[in-house]
This record gives structure tokens, C-alpha cells and sequence, in this order.
């Protein structure tokens, strides 16, 4: 399997497992920042220079090196599920991608024509139902899921346990894994725990959401957008996610944290 999905500074100061919809965007270019001073000029995810990935066939040997011993500080970011795939939903679905388009390709139109979800038009800024659209879309996802029918599920609404595990089962162990909704200070405790080549001044880092703008506006309170059918097709995808990183599955309102990720439990229920 290997370690899928993890970037690593080229001075091997830090290895971040990426967990899609997780505030990745943001790390990549702090992790990026701490080697080079300053950052990379786009969408980290485009980089193939400057940040070891494991999609880059000449960083995997020094990826699987540095993990197998457990060389670095090793992390990654989690997210409450109910913002998560809200977040999916506006992003991927509703909006245009960075390259016009839809996203992948034919993917909107089979929920559209099979599921009944409006994504806003053409250029998705008209008027629809979201909330209405976003319940069917819920559905979709669950099939994907459930069933990896009428497609392969998404790594932007794949359960997080499922991406954090991959480190795992290959053999890799997290230092840390804190949330989004706390992000400075998780990160700022991940860069406590490391030596960088440049200094790392969190208050002054931008946020680099570069899903902001894609789709529609979110017009809706979270908690209205998921009912009873709702909230039972997310436990169904994401129950393992709630009960490792913490969150409050009986209040979709909340999206804070409500206890503590205990390391050595997430490490043995995703290394089985």
C-alpha cells in the first residue's frame, strides 16, 4: 500500500498525513514555507517541487525511509464530519473547479439525472434548494460508500478514519492528530515539537482555502441542513469518525470537539 496521501518537508523536519477537507491547503504551505521562506505560488496540491509527496515516484523511497523508522514528528488534521461533507458538497459539487470545470466531469450530471440534486445552474450561482439537494447528495455518498455504487467513493467525503489509517496499517504512528476547528493550536503545537529551517510565525500565516468561491454560499445554519434520515446516513459513513477524533454526533450545531484523541486508541483501531 505504502503511505498514500503524505507530503513531507524536503528537510524531513515534519511528515503530514493529508486528510481532504481538512484545512491541507493550509498546511501544505506552512510545511512548505518552513524549507523554502516563502510560499508556493498556487494551490499547494499542484506543487511537484519543493515538498515531498508520495504521489512524486522520486520522493516515495525517502517518504517510506523516514516513516518506517519514524525518523520525524509525524501529524495530521481532522474536521467534524457534518462541516466536512457540507464542505464537499458546496465545493465539489455545486461549484467550478479551478480549471472551469465541473468536477470530475461527469459527476454532476449523473446526480443530477439519477439523484435529483440542482447544483445552482451552469456557473452554480442561481437560486436552488440546498438543502433539499444536499440530503440527496447525502444519499449519493452513502451508496458510494456503502456499496461503491454508482462510483468509487470520493477522498473529499471518504471517512477521515480511512485516510488516517492508511499511515497506519503501512506502518507509520502519529505524533499528533488535532482538529481543524482548533488549528493554531494544534499546529502550533506540532511546531513546538519540530526544528524548521525558517521560522514559523502562525499568527501572521494566511488561511489558503482554495476551495473559498467555488461553489454557492453556504445559506443555511449546519444543523438545517441535516434531519432525522440525515443524521442516521451519517453515522452510517462516518460513525468511526466521531467516536476516534471526539465530536459531538447528537448535535449537528456543535462542531467543536468533545473530548480528547487518545493516540494509542486510534492507533489500535485503525491498525487492525
Amino acid at each position: 500500500m505504502g503511505f498514500p496521501g503524505t507530503w513531507m518537508t524536503e528537510s524531513e523536519s515534519v511528515v503530514y498525513r493529508v486528510v481532504p477537507k481538512c484545512a491541507c491547503s493550509t498546511i501544505g504551505q506552512i510545511m512548505y514555507y518552513s524549507d523554502h521562506g516563502t510560499f508556493f505560488d498556487g494551490d499547494i496540491h499542484d506543487a511537484v517541487e519543493g515538498l515531498h509527496k508520495w504521489a512524486r515516484e522520486d520522493s516515495q523511497d525517502k517518504i517510506i525511509a523516514n516513516v518506517e523508522t519514524h525518523k520525524s514528528y509525524a501529524f495530521t488534521c481532522v474536521r467534524n464530519p457534518y462541516t466536512r461533507i457540507l464542505s464537499s458538497f458546496f465545493d465539489k459539487i455545486c461549484g467550478i473547479q479551478r480549471n472551469g470545470s465541473r468536477y470530475r466531469g461527469k459527476l454532476v450530471p449523473l446526480l443530477v439525472q439519477k439523484y435529483g440534486v440542482e447544483v445552482g445552474g451552469d456557473d452554480g450561482k442561481e437560486d436552488f434548494d440546498q438543502i433539499q439537494s444536499f440530503r440527496r447528495f447525502l444519499l449519493f455518498a452513502r451508496d458510494t460508500i456503502r456499496w461503491r455504487r454508482p462510483m468509487e467513493p470520493d477522498i473529499h467525503w471518504s471517512a477521515m478514519s480511512g485516510h488516517v489509517s492508511t499511515f497506519i496499517m503501512s506502518g507509520g504512528r502519529y505524533d499528533k492528530i488535532f482538529w481543524t476547528e482548533t488549528f493554531n493550536e494544534g499546529m502550533g503545537q506540532v511546531l513546538k515539537g519540530i526544528k524548521t529551517p525558517k521560522k514559523i510565525d502562525l499568527k501572521k500565516i494566511p488561511r489558503f482555502n482554495e476551495s473559498e468561491g467555488h461553489g454557492p454560499t453556504r445559506a443555511h445554519p449546519v444543523e438545517d441542513y441535516f434531519d432525522d434520515l440525515s443524521m442516521h446516513l451519517i453515522y452510517e459513513i462516518y460513525k468511526r469518525d466521531f467516536e476516534l477524533f471526539k465530536y459531538d454526533f447528537e448535535n449537528p450545531a456543535n462542531k467543536m470537539p468533545i473530548g480528547e484523541i487518545d493516540l494509542a486508541e486510534v492507533h489500535a483501531k485503525l491498525g487492525e
